[in-house]
């Protein structure tokens, strides 16, 4: 990453590979951390509570959210709790809806109600961040992730949700949105731009923040001499 990041959104880094996590802990631009069982599981982890504690015993001075994996609601609940003993920087990701549709709203409040960090996760409408927001209404905090990433796979541009999204918990000042799924660099200036307080960024992403803001004449060379290099290297004759 560049050494002076030239926007002020918070990032967070999104994966499940412990020894990237520990190295990213150690860039002061990196806000906070994320995962989910979908990374956990790309990444090989079999031991979710081994994962958890070897990341935990690591990395104390920044959020991490690690997510509950039930469908039924009590033991999500009892889940949650298991995971927010883990850490005072644990935050306990609550889907919004489980595989039926059925609205998790109600198991957010006595989470939130019983002092649980939440980041209420796999947003896509703005009906369901009002229904988060008004859900986590008196908590100390909490997270709102909308993913926006997703919504602009189905062709829909995410930035005006985003912003109504953010208008949405204005009422809320400790909440924070988070730009979830980012698909490009361009997504950190648009989540920046709309007033975002987080975006989630993975390593892939994270590489190429050093090309933002880069000049384009300058990139346009260096790509000229990438193909030229390449083609030396791979000893191309025609």
């Amino acid at each position: 990453m560049a050494e002076t990041f030239p926007l002020s959104i918070k990032i967070f880094a999104d994966g499940a590979d412990v020894e990237k996590m520990l190295e990213l802990a150690r860039n002061p631009q990196i806000s906070g951390f994320t995962t989910n069982p979908t990374l956990m599981r790309s990444s090989g982890v079999t031991d979710y509570v081994g994962f958890a504690h070897q990341v935990l015993e690591h990395i104390t001075d920044r959020p991490i959210s690690f997510e509950v994996f039930s469908d039924d609601f009590d033991e999500m609940e009892r889940q949650a709790h298991t995971l927010s003993s883990w850490g005072e920087n644990v935050y306990v990701k609550i889907p919004i809806t489980n595989t039926k549709g059925e609205g998790s709203a109600k198991l957010i409040r006595r989470l939130s109600s019983d002092g649980v960090k939440l980041n209420v996760t796999a947003i896509l409408s703005l009906n369901q961040v009002r229904v988060a927001a008004e859900a986590l209404e008196g908590s100390h905090g909490g997270i709102v992730s909308v993913f926006a990433g997703r919504i602009a796979d189905t062709g829909k541009d995410p930035v005006p949700l985003m912003a109504a999204a953010l208008h949405l918990l204005s009422p809320f000042p400790a909440l924070e949105l988070l730009w979830a799924s980012p698909r490009e660099v361009l997504n950190l200036v648009q989540a920046d731009s709309v007033g975002c307080h987080i975006i989630t960024a993975t390593p892939e992403i994270l590489k190429k923040i050093p090309v933002l803001g880069r000049d384009l004449d300058d990139l346009s060379l260096d790509t000229v001499k990438m193909f030229r290099d390449d083609a030396v290297a791979a000893g191309y004759s025609l």
